[in-house]
């Protein structure tokens, strides 16, 4: 029988902590699911280790693909070109799932899932067991993007229909940079249809100080032009307006990092775009002493 769900796992140079997904997978009460595995141009042991479980492993299918590195985001594309599963579910390579997140996955949308939704979302928690950010009132049933991220903060764990993302464009790619956050095509399937509510928690997180969450900041830093494609689509999608607001001066702030004199013309809200320049100055201003007060810091 096809499986009905592809977790993928991007990783780059995480071979000493991968084994605790793998083992996190051969745990599972739930074995339909193939494991895909996007190798991001490790350089470390990370394909030896794999050849060797995909030998040993005989519960679940496992893929490697291996890429030349070019950021989450790229592996995100990839990983949805190969996926061909009814529901994909990303888990990071420092990251480990539930036991039963599988078997709740899968029980929950049979259940209550269908055409009319993008998938579901879940909790996330720390290996000490507590939430990250907000739990799900007891009585949501579903809700957009955009709501959750911003009524519940906190990392959640997203499940979505393969063939409704791979209905949208892939994330953008632009030269020299390794980042277009992820949620820009979250919020592009929001403006369509909702997510089913998962109360509880799959999978269990670490934030290893290299990792993506601990340096968001320089993240914006090295990737502007990923960072304002987002700005440009949460300008629509973004609600109440203080928050289509702090988008337009973020997209400011971004507009004047790479000295894209057209800002104003390329965005969706033109207005509201002017009207943010002062506040995006100033962001940009705070950015910068940030970054002189870090390079200060490192020659002492």
């Amino acid at each position: 029988m096809m499986p009905i769900i592809t977790v993928f796992t991007p990783t780059y140079n995480r071979a000493h902590t991968l084994h605790k997904c793998y083992e996190s997978l051969k745990r599972q009460t739930n074995k339909n699911f193939i494991w895909l595995i996007i190798d991001d141009g490790s350089i470390d042991e990370t394909q030896n280790i794999v050849d060797r479980w995909t030998n040993e492993c005989i519960d679940f299918e496992i893929k490697y693909i291996y890429k030349i590195n070019g950021g989450m985001h790229t592996a995100h594309n990839l990983a949805y070109e190969h996926a061909n599963t009814e529901l994909t579910m990303c888990v990071d390579s420092d990251d480990y799932l539930a036991d039963n997140a599988v078997e709740i996955i899968l029980e929950h949308w049979h259940k209550f899932g269908g055409n009319c939704y993008a998938g579901m979302v879940g909790l996330d928690a720390f290996i000490n067991g507590n939430i990250v950010g907000k739990s799900f009132p007891p009585n949501l049933k579903e809700e957009k993007f955009r709501n959750i991220h911003r009524s519940f903060s906190g990392d959640k764990k997203f499940i979505y229909r393969t063939e409704v993302f791979k209905s949208y464009p892939p994330y953008p790619v632009f030269v020299e940079e390794k980042l277009t956050p992820l949620s820009w095509k979250y919020f592009l399937i929001d403006n369509k249809k909702d997510l089913l509510i998962i109360n509880k928690v799959l999978c269990y997180v670490e934030y290893l100080d290299d990792g993506s969450s601990n340096n968001i900041i320089d993240s914006y830093k090295k990737n502007p032009r990923g960072f304002l494609e987002l700005r440009k689509v949460s300008m629509i999608m973004e609600s109440p307006f203080h928050r289509k607001f702090i988008s337009a001066s973020q997209y400011v702030m971004g507009s004047i990092m790479i000295r894209n004199n057209a800002f104003i013309k390329e965005s969706p809200k033109k207005v509201m775009t002017i009207l943010a320049i002062p506040i995006g100055v100033i962001m940009y201003l705070n950015l910068m002493s940030t970054k002189r007060k870090r390079l200060n810091s490192s020659l002492k």
